[in-house]
């Protein structure tokens, strides 16, 4: 038997393996053949779209284009490869394989629902409908196109018509779970929480095991002050594809309040923004109160912060790790813990007294109130849009009189800039920041504080400074809803929109009252 029939055997034995679900067993034969017959496009495709499916990107794109090279017309093939480019980031290059098919059938449903998907990760949404309203006419009982409109409607804001959406795909398939799932995350947005609930849980009686209905869920469930319920949901997170960067293999037990830790040692590491790491760092106090060494992982940019605190071993986030018996994700302490409500006391964290001190020399010593800003955060985060304001649009806060501004969001654009520039009144101190240790020493030798919902908000409250906070109409779930104060952060208070996208009413509510303040001094 040469070695193309030999291949051709392993083919045929690993198609029937995975019809009978011996995935493993499957791929074996299909590596078996690739070794055999390189340019086996059968092992190749077949292969590619199990790691697709699986979530294991970087093999399915390389297998799916090498399918892609021996049939490269054929659509199906292009289809998926393309969804492999786009999963892993090729955004661009996914869309020009798109086109590849579009060429030759411009009329292509798949290729058109598919070239919409990655037009939204685009934000060019317009041009996402378009091609939704294309593949709809070419596929109308398709309610995956109706399902994905309504996401393209949701993220431009018109949230009526993309309920509408998610019900005219669950019209063509009442059992369709993302469509439930899509529904609950834009009823989310217009502080419908009861009916998000009840969405994901009916996306969840139909698929138990779907990690993005039950984030959902929990997203409600920790907004509605249900943080016992909502933190044991929250642990689906690690099964969602947006956050399989953060996902880490370290070998060693995860520790989630189930077992003994006294005399152990646990590894904490943070795994996702700066406010998540500056909001959950307070329970650290609480595992060694349990008799555990900490070793604690951070951000490279917060580790000046950490320097005095009592861990077994400090490092910034890809340095060597230290040895630990246990390992915990930082925001799943409060499962690990068995927290059940917010609450905050006295300041968990210092200004370094060197950036306190140099700091000090750098502002304005006079009476005259000083108000440190911020009014965007990390504009590649997926509701930042509702989250972060322009600078125009905060700009009548800065016209305060009698109050000295200074920036603590470093992340300017250019416009921005030159804005800031023709204001006499706000220093831009952010600019120099080189880490968090810097931002610590503005905030503590400030009086006050005025920040939408970024990193700035945690590390005021976590210092102990007073904190006014802006908040969008449907806000993250640590916020809660309709509350002026914060469980979290004593020192803080809160200003919400009461309509969405209603800044220009909090603005007015916050320059009133910060000219109050002014005056009193």
């Amino acid at each position: 038997m040469g070695q193309s029939d030999e291949a051709a055997r392993l083919v045929a034995e690993g198609y029937r393996a995975q019809q009978a679900g011996r995935i493993d067993h499957a791929l074996h034969c299909y590596d078996e053949a690739l070794r055999r017959q390189p340019e086996s496009f059968e092992a190749a495709f077949l292969s590619g779209l199990i790691y697709l499916q699986s979530g294991r990107i970087g093999q399915a794109r390389n297998l799916l284009g090498k399918a892609a090279v021996a049939r490269p017309h054929e659509p199906d093939v292009l289809l998926n490869y393309g969804t492999a480019i786009a999963l892993s980031g090729g955004l661009p290059d996914a869309l020009a394989v798109f086109d590849r098919v579009l060429e030759r059938n411009p009329q292509h449903p798949g290729a058109l629902l598919n070239r919409a998907n990655v037009l939204v990760r685009l934000d060019r949404l317009n041009e996402a409908l378009a091609a939704l309203d294309k593949a709809r006419a070419a596929d109308p009982a398709n309610p995956q196109i109706p399902n994905n409109r309504g996401n393209a409607l949701s993220l431009l804001g018109r949230f009526e018509e993309a309920l509408q959406g998610y019900a005219d795909a669950l019209k063509l398939a009442p059992n369709y779970a993302e469509a439930l799932v899509n529904r609950g995350n834009t009823l989310l947005l217009l502080k419908r929480d009861a009916d998000a609930i009840a969405s994901y849980e009916a996306a969840l009686r139909l698929r138990p095991d779907h990690a993005d209905a039950h984030y959902g869920l929990s997203f409600a469930l920790l907004r509605g002050g249900d943080l016992k319920r909502g933190f044991a949901e929250y642990e689906w997170r690690w099964r969602r594809l947006e956050l399989a960067n953060y996902r880490r293999d370290l070998g060693r037990p995860i520790w989630l309040g189930n077992a003994p830790i006294e005399g152990k040692t646990l590894f904490i590491h943070a795994e996702q923004g700066f406010g998540d790491t500056l909001h959950f760092a307070r329970y650290l106090r609480d595992v060694a109160n349990k008799g555990a060494r900490i070793a604690l992982e951070v951000q490279p940019q917060l580790k000046p912060l950490f320097a005095d605190w009592p861990v077994a071993a400090l490092i910034g986030r890809g340095e060597a790790l230290p040895e630990f018996d246990l390992h915990c994700p930082l925001l799943s302490l409060p499962l690990a813990l068995g927290v059940t409500h917010a609450s905050g006391a006295e300041p968990y964290i210092r200004a370094p007294a060197a950036q306190f001190a140099a700091w000090r020399e750098r502002l304005p010593q006079d009476r005259r109130l000083k108000v440190g800003v911020a009014w965007s955060g990390n504009r590649t985060f997926r509701n930042d849009r509702h989250r972060s304001m322009t600078l125009a649009a905060f700009a009548p806060i800065l016209a305060t009189p009698g109050v000295t501004f200074a920036t603590l969001n470093p992340d300017v654009a250019p416009a921005e800039r030159d804005m800031l520039s023709s204001l006499p009144q706000v220093l831009p101190l952010a600019s120099e920041f080189r880490d968090f240790a810097d931002t610590a020493g503005v905030i503590a030798n400030l009086d006050l504080v005025i920040s939408t919902d970024t990193s700035v908000p945690h590390l005021a409250g976590a210092l102990g400074k007073e904190v006014w906070v802006l908040l969008g109409f449907a806000p993250d779930w640590r916020w809660f809803l309709d509350r002026a104060d914060c469980p979290w952060y004593p020192s803080a208070r809160f200003y919400r929109q009461p309509a969405i996208g209603d800044w220009a009413s909090v603005v007015e509510k916050i320059r009133g009252a910060l000219a109050a303040r002014a005056t009193a001094i």
